[in-house]
């Protein structure tokens, strides 16, 4: 089918054999309607490529139900169910054999179809988000979990051919269809086969419109072209920027930066102005070192976009022993560079630095991942540039 090469499977979903019904029943205005044909037996266990990547075959794994929670299996359709599950009570989640090179057998593994007329960014994250809350379930206490990714879906008839698929895998399909017509087609296939479905993009979609008092543009994001370019052309302005000025290069050009990152070696200056450039933002980064003096025009910048970056000088030190070691330098660096007195020393001397400008604020990265810190400086960021604080979480760093 020509909707295949759009997917993205972790785990190869059954072939469709089912053929068009004669006399369907239509889905929407000019929708395709299939006719589902079913065998009654139990479903054969799944099998997965051995190539799948680590974090793929751990979710497979981990995720299940927990017994002491309630699970609300309620159907949205009004129809008999046309699914024959088997009772998962009695399914193992545990690998079931080995087959050599061919792959591993998972039994009863469950699986969410997410289907996106774009991307699929938006439903494939939320959705791993929502697994995360299961990731507490051993091997053993529920079922694995496969996703498959339908992206570029923008016509009815492979909308219906995968939510064909979905009926007789007994799979669940989130969907993000920016067209009203596609989404309501896809909701009324899912009640007309018993599928469990959510649109995720509609009752955002559908509470932002009522706010603003006006009609979304049913297109999917990137359709608009002008749109798109600038928005692209900006990104690669910002990365080429990012680059050119990483580590304390070209301070001559620190005006021109929306941000400024200024802190010790290995607080994580550069992977995180290199995640705010991929949003769009050109930033610098300048390194503190003990010894040498700060450029000069980083004190004569607009202070609202310069920012500190502090952590925990143990934390610290673990990062350098291990940054020294990947780099085989020699003992005598290693020591001045990752010894735990030289490391305080440094935080202690960035300390000064920031309390001498006390119009920059400092955030403490210890523990953060690149997008918590990030989300902390753009939100400052926002707050500065708009002259407005929000209440109580401002002073939050």
């Amino acid at each position: 089918m020509a909707f295949l090469s759009a997917v993205k499977l972790q785990g190869r979903p059954p072939s469709i054999s089912s053929n068009l019904n004669p006399n369907p029943k239509h889905v929407g205005s000019d929708s395709v309607s299939l006719d589902v044909s079913i065998p009654d037996s139990e479903r054969k266990p799944r099998k997965f490529s051995s190539k799948l990547s680590r974090w793929n075959r751990a979710r497979t794994l981990r995720s299940g139900v927990k017994v002491d929670r309630t699970i609300n299996n309620e159907s949205n359709s009004t129809t008999g169910p046309i699914v024959n599950i088997p009772d998962i009570s009695t399914v193992e989640s545990d690998v079931s054999s080995i087959n050599g090179d061919h792959g591993t057998d998972f039994m009863a593994a469950k699986s969410i179809y997410i289907v996106s007329d774009g991307t699929g960014w938006t439903a494939e994250h939320a959705v791993n988000a929502a697994l995360g809350q299961f990731d507490y379930c051993l091997v053993d206490r529920g079922c694995p979990v496969n996703t498959h990714l339908f992206s570029g879906i923008e016509d009815r008839e492979t909308l219906m051919e995968i939510i064909k698929q979905a009926a007789i895998e007994g799979a669940m399909v989130m969907y993000t269809l920016a067209d009203p017509s596609m989404a309501e087609a896809a909701m009324r296939a899912c009640k007309l086969w018993s599928i469990s479905s959510l649109d995720i993009l509609g009752p955002i979609t559908d509470a932002i419109s009522s706010h603003l008092g006006a009609n979304p543009s049913g297109l999917s994001r990137g359709v608009s072209n002008s749109s798109l370019n600038e928005d692209y052309f900006k990104r690669i302005e910002a990365i080429e920027f990012t680059i050119k000025h990483d580590d304390g290069a070209l301070p001559e050009n620190l005006e021109k930066a929306d941000i400024v990152l200024v802190g010790v070696s290995r607080t994580g200056k550069t992977p995180l102005s290199t995640y705010l450039a991929q949003k769009g933002y050109k930033v610098s980064n300048v390194p503190i070192v003990n010894g040498v003096d700060l450029p000069r025009t980083l004190f004569e910048v607009d202070s609202r976009k310069v920012f500190g970056l502090m952590i925990n000088p143990v934390v610290l030190q673990g990062i350098r022993e291990a940054r020294a070691k990947s780099l085989g330098l020699g003992s005598g660096f290693e020591i001045k560079y990752s010894e735990l007195r030289s490391v305080r020393e440094e935080l202690e001397h960035a300390k000064r630095i920031f309390a001498e400008n006390p119009s920059w604020p400092v955030i403490e990265v210890t523990e953060r991942a690149i997008e918590e810190t990030a989300a902390v400086v753009l939100r400052l960021y926002d707050e500065r540039q708009s002259n407005r604080a929000m209440p109580r979480i401002s002073k939050c760093y």
